[in-house]
């Protein structure tokens, strides 16, 4: 938290503290920051948790970021530009979400979020795991970024939240089902997370990335238990959402792949290296399906096809 409210603390007009029951020194540690340090008491649902945050905001805009969240310093520059430079009609204010790293310090995992927004439209946080923030009106791209660096977290916590409501008989609401399909997935419960993934596209009412994602990770559910045929069709149900993104390409090139089908893989493959990520998406983008990765499966399907213009075919 120190690192997080270190980032941001020579920008921002007051910072507000929400502790909903730490045992890890939170007060202790943002004392210094500020005094404006507020309990709430933990009911299994997180967006309620940050709309009490968000209404103890006073100033024009509310800047909003997790205890492991920061600022590096070419971020922090580019905020402070932001802050002076800010057209008074804008809404909401986007800013890429860098999720993952790899060795070398490079983005493997990012996406959007309205990160800054107006505090007069009285925006809402809605879900009690994975909550969103619900914005309309004006809302600008920028090209600030903010570094998530994961802390050890309950891995139970979320599955636990979700059981907990269907338990007390709960409705699940298109997002909910989507959600617990990948706690069901991240808990290798492939069963039952196809059965949830199957009934949030059925609802015909999911955002179109969470679509895009439940296919793809539908292909990943069958694909653990050995369903072939069953992963390829997952997969291509996404064409149904919107046209192929770079990561459901490498998905499917390497569905073929495995099977040895190489002018399939090599087709899906090379298609992935003609797409690149929009600044207008929010959903989750996988660096490497539009990057590196490929490119690289692409050497290897041309030299298992013992394709001997394959040097040429890439470069070019």
């Amino acid at each position: 938290m120190a690192r997080c409210l270190s980032s941001v603390a020579d920008f921002v007009d007051e910072i507000i503290i929400v502790d909903t029951g730490s045992t890890d020194r939170t007060k202790e540690i943002a004392r210094p920051f500020t005094s404006d340090i507020y309990d709430f008491a933990w009911i299994d649902d997180f967006a309620a948790a940050r709309n009490y945050a968000f209404s103890q905001a006073t100033m024009e805009y509310i800047l909003w970021l997790d205890a492991d969240d920061f600022l590096r310093e070419r971020d922090r520059s580019k905020l402070a530009e932001l802050k002076d430079t800010l057209d008074p009609s804008v809404d909401s204010v986007t800013m890429e979400y860098h999720l993952a790293h790899d060795e070398y310090g490079n983005v493997t995992v990012k996406n959007r979020r309205n990160r800054l927004v107006k505090r007069s439209n009285s925006f809402r946080w809605i879900g009690r795991v994975h909550e969103y923030l619900e914005v309309w009106g004006h809302i600008i791209n920028s090209d600030v970024a903010v570094t998530h660096a994961s802390m050890h977290h309950d891995r139970n916590r979320n599955i636990a939240i979700y059981e907990n409501a269907l338990q007390r008989g709960e409705t699940f609401t298109p997002r909910d089902l989507y959600y617990y399909a990948n706690e069901l997935q991240n808990h290798a419960r492939y069963e039952e997370a196809i059965q949830y993934y199957e009934q949030f596209l059925e609802t015909g009412l999911g955002w179109i990335e969470d679509n895009l994602s439940a296919c793809g990770k539908m292909a990943d559910c069958h694909h653990a238990l050995g369903n072939e045929q069953l992963e390829l069709e997952s997969a291509i149900r996404s064409l149904q959402y919107a046209a192929p993104r770079a990561e459901i390409c490498c998905r499917l090139g390497f569905y073929f792949l495995q099977k040895s089908e190489w002018q399939s893989s090599i087709f899906w493959y090379k298609t992935a290296t003609t797409l690149n990520p929009s600044d207008d998406v929010l959903g989750l983008s996988n660096t490497a399906c539009s990057s590196w990765l490929p490119h690289l499966q692409l050497c290897v399907c041309y030299d298992r096809s013992e394709n001997i213009n394959w040097p040429q075919r890439i470069t070019n």
